[in-house]
């Protein structure tokens, strides 16, 4: 087999993943890494250029557009990270000389203080998945850093300023999973139905307050880039979810988006 699946446990002391839709009042940022910005971290820890030129996608993108990965939070809160406000200003005024423009969404004058507040994400944590193609140049280099703990690059969580560190690299054997029964995914997943009419029924017990299955607690949802439209190289957006309800056997996963079950029993997506 010319493929296997390697994981690595990559963690920020903060992080910035900016909505590009959102400017005023506040930059809000996505809760979980996506596909794109994960993209760039691997492109930086090989050494790929990122954007350079307008209209044109950076290089690590073409190199890993066809990377197929999956990601698990970790060290999360029911699927959401803790988040804070963070004010930016610069009073120099080098940041806005000349004509007046627009600096994180906010027109400002040229010579007067800019202040622009931001979404910070505080302790992010990922486990990111990747499947590899032992074939591939660019993949094994990207297998023999990660082994390695080394960059070409320092990697960051959005912004420079928050760097980002890896542990725990590790090789799977996998297969293909078709449900056999109810069944859990460990991963963030790209949905194409209400989980809700999905998810296994749970029943509570009236003198407990305990539900009948265990371990059904919490569902994210967040729409997350999966990639660039070439055209506008504008985020292309799936719809997914996070949960660690039992789901049903036939609840409907998308086709182009398999599950993979780990040899350490983990159900995983790759997208």
């Amino acid at each position: 087999m010319n493929n296997k699946i390697i994981s690595v446990d990559f963690f920020a002391d903060f992080g910035m993943l900016k909505k590009p839709d959102t400017n005023e009042p506040v930059c809000l940022t996505f809760n979980m890494v996506h596909k794109p910005a994960l993209l760039g971290i691997l492109g930086a820890i090989i050494g790929e250029k990122g954007f350079e030129k307008n209209g044109e996608l950076p290089d690590y993108y073409k190199v890993f557009e066809n990377l197929k990965l999956g990601i698990t939070p970790l060290k999360h809160e029911n699927g959401n990270y803790q988040k804070t406000i963070i004010r930016f200003n610069n009073t120099t005024g080098f940041a806005n000389e000349g004509e007046p423009q627009k600096i994180n969404g906010k027109n400002v004058i040229p010579g007067e203080d800019v202040f622009f507040d931001e979404q910070t994400l505080i302790a992010p944590a990922f486990r990111c998945y990747l499947l590899t193609d032992n074939t591939n140049e660019k993949h094994q280099k990207l297998v023999q850093y990660l082994n390695q703990v080394y960059a070409e690059y320092l990697p960051y969580l959005g912004k420079n300023e928050f760097s980002l560190w890896w542990e725990n690299y590790q090789e799977y054997s996998f297969s293909e999973f078709v449900p056999p029964n109810s069944f859990k995914i460990n991963s963030l997943f790209i949905k194409e139905e209400s989980l809700r009419d999905g998810k296994v029924q749970t029943y509570f017990l009236p003198f407990f307050n305990m539900s009948g299955s265990n371990g059904n607690t919490f569902s994210y949802f967040e729409n997350l880039p999966v990639g660039y439209n070439t055209d506008l190289l504008q985020y292309d957006y799936k719809s997914f979810a996070f949960t660690d309800y039992d789901l049903q056997e036939k609840f409907k996963i998308p086709i182009e988006y398999p599950l993979v079950k780990l040899v350490t029993d983990e159900i995983i997506q790759l997208f």
